[in-house]
């Protein structure tokens, strides 16, 4: 854990959150500035700044991601009309924190090219 992350502290209960999955690597979360009507972040309890600090080893650990928005989505009522995973990966794609997340997007016409 890295001890000034907020995602972090999300993940060690130091903040709270609107929580919506939990287990021992992963959690989703409802984004505090929500940007679709569905605005669901999902991160690895382990700190891994970014997608391109990954390792190999994390490989279970994306799948298990990539599972947890392919269910939330269905969950959440977005998955037959449609959703976005994004992942900012860096500050010139819009990263603001620094640990690995995802969003998962839906519930309205999303734009095309996004930003």
């Amino acid at each position: 854990m890295a001890t000034d992350c907020v995602f972090c502290k999300i993940a060690s209960e130091e903040i709270p959150a609107d929580l919506l999955y939990e287990d021992d690597d992963v959690l989703a979360f409802r984004d505090l500035n929500p940007q679709a009507p569905v605005h669901v972040l999902i991160i690895p309890r382990k700190h891994i700044r970014s997608l391109d600090s990954l390792w190999d080893a994390d490989t279970e650990i994306i799948g298990k991601i990539a599972i947890l928005a392919r269910d939330l989505a269905r969950r959440l009522g977005v998955a037959e009309s449609g959703y976005r995973l994004v992942n900012n990966c860096g500050i010139q794609a819009g990263q603001t924190v620094p640990h690995l997340h995802f969003h998962l997007l839906g519930g309205r016409n999303l734009g095309w090219p996004p930003g």
